[in-house]
């Protein structure tokens, strides 16, 4: 949910906020899982979250290095190679980043102890 802290100006590690800022100055790429994206979504209906999904549409908008990665018939096949991250949003979400040989920016527990090593850590305790 590095998005979502990053669009409530909400605590990232220097590293994650690092990588925020060079996509916004145009000289990285982040790509966001759409099943991210479904997840904000569905925590925003619920009010836990203040972020929404049009709120990531105006970002990508406006960074053009930002983009939503639809998840696609691949994603699906690779995210379950991943044996380890039990549950399917997350799984989904792994997947997306171990298919494009790409680092999450997460804080997610069962993830960052993943045996895929795909992820930054998003901020310190």
């Amino acid at each position: 949910m590095a998005m979502v802290l990053r669009l409530e100006k909400r605590k990232l590690s220097h590293k994650a906020k690092a990588i925020f800022e060079e996509a916004e100055k145009g000289n990285a790429t982040l790509f966001v899982p759409a099943m991210a994206l479904a997840e904000i979504g569905y925590l925003s209906e619920r009010n836990k979250i203040d972020t929404n999904p049009q709120e990531v549409k105006d970002y990508c908008q406006r960074y053009p290095t930002v983009h939503v990665e639809a998840i696609t018939e691949e994603i699906i096949h690779k995210s379950f190679e991943i044996d380890d991250i039990p549950e399917l949003h997350d799984r989904i979400i792994a997947g997306t980043a171990h298919l494009k040989n790409l680092k999450l920016i997460t804080n997610d527990q069962m993830i960052m102890d993943s045996k895929y090593n795909i992820y930054h850590l998003v901020r310190t305790a």
